[in-house]
């Protein structure tokens, strides 16, 4: 059993047997879940639309629950003013590190923006949330920019092709105009991945239509998750 509920923008809830995981959440409802399960938190950078102090509140319903942070959050953010986390329970993690949480397998990525990307292990399911780990080409931006961007994506995305991925949640931007889809097919062409759920875009729903008619997706298009709504829920 796994389900997926999208929260908004990169924010998403999965719920397995015996766990739940919730990722880059700043908005939305997160769904009620057995308070027996283990909770599994993850913030993939510091940025405003992929960390809100929030989740901590949301911990206190769970016995058994670990804030997976990554390092570039300010500890003093953390563990200062309202509903402050046990010391005990939160993780921070640097780029290229891998952690064993709880019974949870964690190896995070060089974002090439800001933090980390998430790969994660748990009950014979992988997950993989990429945080703002994209190919970032913004048009006006000098070639060297676009270039770096393009090889330092590919590299990270490169230490996933042995990896079997049940689901990921990868940006499409709609900001990067034609250059929008780079890094999703990049990543479904270099990646075996079950189903894979494009985020950060906006709340331009219209991006699953562009996805769906683009040449480039025609032989993982399948495999593509159209997301109509905040808190739709899906079974992966």
């Amino acid at each position: 059993m796994m389900n997926v509920t999208y929260l908004g923008h990169s924010g998403f809830f999965v719920e397995m047997e015996d766990a739940c995981f919730l990722f880059d959440y700043y908005k939305g409802e997160v769904p009620n879940s057995n308070a027996e399960k283990r909770m599994f938190v993850f913030v993939s950078h510091v940025h405003y639309d992929h960390y809100n102090r929030e989740i901590f509140r949301m911990g206190q319903n769970f016995a058994d629950v670990r804030y997976i942070l990554s390092a570039d959050i300010p500890v003093e953010n953390v563990f200062s003013g309202e509903d402050v986390p046990e010391k005990e329970k939160v993780i921070f993690m640097n780029p290229g590190e891998e952690r064993g949480i709880l019974g949870c397998s964690v190896r995070t990525l060089r974002s090439n923006d800001e933090g980390v990307a998430f790969l994660i292990h748990y009950a014979g399911k992988t997950l993989y949330h990429a945080g703002d780990l994209n190919w970032w080409h913004w048009e006006g931006e000098p070639e060297a920019y676009n270039t770096g961007m393009r090889r330092s994506y590919q590299a990270e995305i490169n230490k996933l092709q042995k990896e079997k991925i049940d689901a990921a949640f990868v940006p499409v931007d709609p900001r990067l105009g034609e250059q929008y889809c780079l890094g999703i097919d990049c990543f479904m062409k270099r990646t075996d991945t079950k189903q894979v759920y494009p985020m950060h875009f906006w709340g331009n729903y219209g991006i699953f239509d562009r996805l769906m008619l683009e040449e480039c997706t025609r032989e993982y298009r399948d495999k593509i998750v159209k997301i109509e709504r905040e808190g739709q829920i899906f079974a992966g």
